[in-house]
């Protein structure tokens, strides 16, 4: 496998996207197509404007009232995806008013483009963002960018290397001589080779191809043998409904250290200046996450509702498998929801800077804040 340059690649896509942000936040706010998404879908202003007044959707007119009125301080949340098992909690704390408790108005934003929840945060065009832990190490590390993690939304990752069975790919010395599908991004190039390393194998044995985001069709199509960026909780069961027979390992099984899938984060200011509303956001969004345990298929219904159904519409029996997936990841023996610990903020930046994605070791404090 053939490494390209890590570094070069990362300032391109940070630049990229901080270049977009004031096209997206003019997009959302003055109609006109906001690009493609992370899901491979465009977005217009009836899109983002009715995906973000989840409250009014969801029919609660007392928090919209109050809203209205000044009573209530609006937070804009922009996700890392299209909504769906994922998120439930945080439509199920806005149906059941548990940020209005807090003086919140949450607005849930849809990305239009992959790197949003990340540059707009930054760029202080929203509150908060729902991102990946390996992306804020190096946004901190490598451009500077004034961003921290507030809470762990997932405690482990959910990234899978995914094959269909007759390929009988079920550990990393299987893909020996094999094409591999990625997305294009450094750090899928950094698991494969580190994967293969740790157990033994020649990472040069191993074909990277460059899929972008046909990562699915690429595999059951035979352009390539396995993947690696599809998630456990979503393409795995959405495949397995599409009729396919599929083989998956977790990629911090084989020499990876354990990384959070899915953080909060927030700009220095914000953590500066409001970290009580940060805090307030948190206690809700821990209260939404209780429900979504007691009963998930209630709080499913809650995100079926609110989905954006002729844009990304949803298969209930598919979120119904990530739920399933997704609930004893998120808080587990060890770990409360939205829990983070030094040790794992630290496993990754040596990791990261090992491999080659990061120019330099950074403290810990440099990309985790203590809201509470």
């Amino acid at each position: 496998m053939k490494r390209k340059n890590q570094k070069k690649s990362l300032i391109n896509v940070l630049t990229a996207a901080v270049l977009c942000v004031c096209m997206c936040v003019l997009c959302l706010g003055c109609g006109g197509n906001a690009g493609q998404g992370t899901g491979a879908a465009s977005l217009n202003e009836e899109t983002a404007e009715g995906a973000a007044d989840a409250s009014t959707a969801a029919g609660n007119s007392d928090q919209q009232e109050a809203a209205d009125s000044g009573e209530l301080r609006e937070m804009n949340v922009v996700l890392d995806w299209y909504p769906n098992a994922l998120h439930a909690f945080l439509y199920t704390a806005i149906e059941r008013g548990y940020f209005a408790d807090e003086g919140l108005n949450v607005k849930i934003r849809f990305p239009a483009n992959e790197n949003d929840a990340l540059a707009l945060v930054a760029a202080g065009k929203a509150e908060i963002g729902l991102y990946y832990q390996q992306d804020i190490i190096q946004a901190v590390a490598n451009q500077g960018v004034r961003i921290k993690s507030i809470g762990a939304v997932v405690q482990s990752p959910l990234n899978v290397i995914l094959s269909l069975a007759d390929k009988n790919i079920t550990s990393p010395k299987d893909l020996v001589g094999k094409r591999v599908g990625f997305a294009g991004t450094a750090l899928s190039e950094s698991l494969v080779w580190a994967m293969m390393k740790a157990n033994g194998e020649d990472p040069d044995s191993v074909d990277l191809v460059n899929v972008g985001f046909e990562l699915m069709s690429s595999m059951t199509t035979d352009q390539v043998d396995a993947t690696i960026g599809c998630l456990v909780n979503h393409e795995v069961p959405q495949l397995e409904e599409e009729g396919f027979d599929v083989n998956y390992f977790l990629v911090n099984e084989y020499g990876i250290p354990n990384y959070y899938e899915a953080v909060f984060l927030a700009n220095d200011k914000m953590i500066n200046d409001e970290p009580e509303v940060l805090a307030g956001f948190l206690r809700a969004c821990e209260k939404g996450f209780d429900d979504f345990q007691a009963d998930p298929d209630a709080c499913l219904q809650i995100l079926l509702n609110n989905q954006n159904e002729e844009n990304f519409p949803l298969s209930p029996t598919v979120e119904k498998k990530s739920c399933e997936t997704l609930i004893p990841l998120m808080e587990t023996a060890d770990a409360p929801f939205l829990s983070q610990t030094e040790q794992t903020w630290q496993e990754n930046i040596d990791w990261m800077f090992e491999n080659g994605l990061i120019d330099k070791k950074i403290p810990v404090s440099d990309v985790v804040a203590d809201v509470n």
